[in-house]
């Protein structure tokens, strides 16, 4: 798979392709539904998907909470899993955000890419302040010769799958409900950095990771699997949150224990999976009360995980 930055003087390969477009946060199962439906329209053509980074809500909203499932990285990984060849990641800023939505269908889509084919949700819009539907882009894309399918979202008995749905069960405690719109765990990727190393002094040594750009789920406890660089899978209990018994910040951030696992992991890319929210955050009289709890908590995560 190969990523693209930008839409000007493209090699050959990558133009003519079938082309997905969408946000793709999360890359659930109503986003496996739409690729699929991007290759039975055109197996003839590579599969490639348009997106933007940063999210367009990062620059209309910057003051808002971190709200990504899944950042660029991880986004890549999965898109190229279902099949994807080509990643058309075009910066988003004030400038892009103007763009008429008939010059981005002529400049960007026909002229750019020399999309052959495109491949949308009913409700896709683009170009400035978001004027251009699917309606109009099925015209433009016919005089143009590009052929468009509009795709029915998938659903489930709650209403049709989205990363908005996904969000509001993972921040609601329910990380059972996202893997299932998922079809996969939801997963929290980063670097291991240095902590207090409280939970070493208390008989529970974690693996400290930033949410960064993550969603901040329920704050509280979690049966998980850390996936290692080299794809060994461990599983663990997580913590996500502010710490209150030992007044670590404002800043939340996501500790994990990995069950019988001895090693070095600081500066390296760990994948944290949430399986089952186990309990909220609270804040203990003191470390032997907090220690007994993680206890609890580590015996529960392994029931959970390994039986």
């Amino acid at each position: 798979m190969e990523i693209f930055t930008t839409w000007q003087n493209l090699p050959a390969h990558a133009r003519g392709a079938c082309v997905a477009l969408g946000n793709f946060d999360g890359v659930h199962r109503g986003h496996a539904h739409l690729i699929r439906a991007a290759h039975a329209a055109r197996p003839d053509a590579k599969l490639a998907v348009l997106t933007f980074e940063p999210h367009p809500r990062e620059v209309f909203r910057p003051d808002d909470p971190a709200f990504h499932l899944t950042l660029p990285s991880a986004r890549a990984d999965l898109l190229a899993e279902m099949g994807v060849e080509l990643i058309y990641q075009l910066p988003f800023d004030a400038a892009f955000s103007s763009m008429r939505a008939d010059a981005f269908i002529d400049d960007v889509l026909h002229a750019g890419l020399g999309a052959r084919h495109l491949v949308c949700g009913p409700d896709y819009a683009f170009g400035n302040r978001r004027g251009g539907t699917v309606e109009m882009l099925a015209t433009r894309a016919e005089a143009l010769g590009i052929g468009l399918t509009a795709v029915p979202p998938l659903s489930d008995a709650a209403g049709p799958i989205s990363s908005s749905r996904v969000r509001r069960a993972l921040q609601d405690g329910y990380p059972e409900r996202a893997a299932d719109m998922l079809g996969r765990p939801w997963e929290i990727t980063g670097i291991v950095a240095h902590g207090d190393q409280r939970g070493r002094t208390i008989g529970f040594p974690t693996a400290n990771i930033a949410l960064g750009r993550h969603l901040e789920p329920a704050r509280g406890v979690y049966a998980g699997t850390v996936t290692l660089p080299d794809g060994q899978k461990v599983p663990g209990a997580a913590n996500i949150g502010r710490r209150p018994t030992v007044n670590a910040g404002p800043e939340s951030r996501l500790e994990v224990n990995l069950f019988d696992f001895t090693g070095d992991l600081y500066g390296q890319e760990l994948r944290v999976g949430l399986h089952a929210y186990l309990r909220g955050e609270r804040k203990f009289g003191g470390l032997d009360e907090l220690r007994s709890q993680i206890a609890l908590d580590c015996a529960e995560a392994r029931r959970i995980l390994l039986n």
